[in-house]
């Protein structure tokens, strides 16, 4: 699902509602997109995202915000072990310390749905954990490291 600017286009006819088609040109007006096709299709790419999200075993990139209380007893500690139990997936950390002890912290990651949405589950029981998301896109992270051979050659 790429969107550079030599993919080919292909036409498609779509008949809708006329209350529908007011709504889709509002959403078009007050949204900035250029057209009704560009309002379209990434309405589709947002639908296929959510279809992805639903596949357990395919890889996607994406993000974990999540917002907490760090005075909760213990649960920086829990975190930071739920992130070392899944650190083939929590690629990066970002943490911003909010005002009344919170913090917005967001986790860039990447490997299968079914995993990702584990380590969100694992974040969202954990007491202080006032919000948790996961935010995933269908386009990958380039390898870090290929290994080459057993010596790292």
């Amino acid at each position: 699902m790429s969107n550079s600017n030599n993919d080919k286009t292909q036409r498609i006819s779509v008949s809708l509602p006329v209350q529908l088609t007011e709504e889709l040109d509002k959403m078009v007006g007050d949204g900035g997109y250029r057209n009704r096709s560009q309002a379209v299709a990434q309405m589709i790419r947002n639908t296929i995202l959510d279809h992805y999200e639903q596949s357990g075993n395919r890889i996607m990139a994406g993000t974990i915000t999540l917002l907490y209380n760090e005075a909760q007893a213990d649960l920086k500690p829990r975190l930071v072990s739920i992130q070392r139990n899944h650190i083939d997936s929590v690629i990066s950390c970002l943490n911003v310390l909010l005002e009344k002890d919170y913090s917005l912290e967001v986790l860039l990651v990447q490997g299968p749905v079914d995993t990702l949405n584990k380590i969100v589950k694992e974040i969202r029981a954990c007491k202080g954990v006032e919000n948790c998301k996961l935010v995933l896109s269908s386009v990958l992270m380039p390898p870090i490291h290929e290994k080459k051979g057993t010596n790292n050659e």
